[in-house]
C-alpha cells in the first residue's frame, strides 16, 4: 500500500480520534454537541427548503420536456461561432440552474465523448469555473431574506458566460486542440 493510499484510509479515523481527544482535554460531550450543531443546521435548513424544491423541481421539468434539446439547436450556431462545441452547450444552459443536473449533463458528455478530447476537457473545465448562480442566489438570499438583489444576476450570469468562453479558449491554448 503506497503511502497516500495509506493517508486516505487513515484520515477519517484520526480526525474522530482528534476530536475524542480535544473534547476530553476541553471537557465536553462531544455526542451533545453534534446534536445541537445538528440542530443548529436543520434550522438553518427549513427556511430554505421550499426554494430548493421549486428549483430542482423546475430544472427537471425544463429537461425532460424536451425544451433544453430546443434551446440547444437555436443556440448553436452561436455557440459554435464562440468556439463552444454543440455538446457542451447543455452543460452551459444547466450549470447555472442546478449542481447535480450540470453533473448528471457532465456525466453523459464525458460517458459519450473522451474525458481527454476536446469536448470533454472543455466541458471539465466549465464544470470547474463557473458557479450554480440561481441556485446559490436562493439558498443564499432566502436564508439572509434579502428580497432586492439588486445587480447581482446580471453580474453572476456574465461571470457564467464568460467561464464558459473562456473554457473553450482555455482548452484550445493550453492543450493546442
Amino acid at each position: 500500500m503506497n503511502t497516500l493510499n495509506l493517508i486516505s484510509a487513515a484520515i477519517i479515523p484520526i480526525i474522530i480520534a482528534f476530536v475524542f481527544i480535544y473534547s476530553i482535554f476541553k471537557k465536553c460531550d462531544p455526542f451533545e454537541d453534534f446534536i445541537k450543531g445538528a440542530y443548529e443546521g436543520l434550522k438553518s435548513a427549513i427556511p430554505i427548503l421550499p426554494s430548493l424544491i421549486i428549483l430542482m423541481t423546475a430544472v427537471g421539468m425544463f429537461r425532460e420536456s424536451g425544451a433544453l434539446d430546443l434551446i440547444i439547436n437555436i443556440i448553436s450556431p452561436f455557440t459554435n461561432l464562440i468556439g463552444i462545441p454543440k455538446e457542451c452547450s447543455a452543460l452551459a444552459l444547466i450549470r447555472p440552474l442546478s449542481g447535480s443536473g450540470a453533473l448528471s449533463v457532465f456525466e453523459s458528455i464525458l460517458n459519450d465523448n473522451s474525458p481527454d478530447g476536446f469536448i470533454g476537457l472543455v466541458s471539465s473545465v466549465m464544470m470547474g469555473s463557473t458557479e450554480t448562480t440561481f441556485y446559490t442566489m436562493a439558498i443564499y438570499f432566502s436564508a439572509t431574506k434579502v428580497k432586492k438583489t439588486g445587480c447581482t444576476l446580471p453580474a453572476a450570469l456574465t461571470a457564467d458566460f464568460t467561464g464558459f468562453v473562456i473554457s473553450a479558449l482555455a482548452v484550445r491554448i493550453l492543450f493546442s486542440i
